[in-house]
C-alpha cells in the first residue's frame, strides 16, 4: 500500500457497491452516499457483493487514484451497517487489505512486560 500522508482519514463505504463503477462513479457515490468531497484528500474504500473485491479511491493532490483488489481466497472483512460510513487507521486499512480481520486483530505474543505463567 502507498504510504499515506499523516492525518489522512480512511472511510469504509458501509454495505456492497456495484464493482463496475470507475473513478467518476465512485466519485459520484462518495458525494451523494457518503456526502464528503472525492478531492478532500481522505481514502474511500467500497466492498463488491461477494466480498472480494475492494477498491480504494484517493485524491493525492494530483489527481485521483484508484486501487483495486481480489482475494483469490477468502472475503474481505466489512462492517455490518448498510449504509453510511466507518472511520478506520490506516493500521486498520493495511489489515483490511492484506484479508485480516481489522475489527479485532490480536496479538501473536504476549511481549516483555506480560505477567509471567506461573508453573
Amino acid at each position: 500500500m502507498i504510504g499515506l500522508p499523516a492525518n489522512t482519514r480512511v472511510w469504509i463505504a458501509a454495505g456492497h457497491t456495484d464493482m463496475r463503477k470507475g473513478f467518476d462513479g465512485l466519485a459520484a457515490l462518495v458525494q451523494t452516499a457518503l456526502a464528503d468531497n472525492p478531492f478532500c484528500g481522505h481514502v474511500f474504500v467500497f466492498r463488491g457483493r461477494r466480498g472480494d473485491i475492494v477498491k480504494v479511491l484517493w485524491f493525492d493532490g494530483q489527481g485521483l487514484m484508484l486501487l483495486a483488489k481480489r482475494l483469490e481466497r477468502g472475503r474481505f472483512v466489512w462492517p455490518q451497517a448498510h449504509e453510511g460510513r466507518v472511520a478506520l487507521t490506516p493500521a486498520q486499512l493495511s489489515m483490511l487489505l492484506e484479508g485480516i480481520d481489522w475489527r479485532m486483530p490480536m496479538r501473536t505474543h504476549e511481549g516483555p512486560h506480560a505477567p509471567a505463567l506461573a508453573a
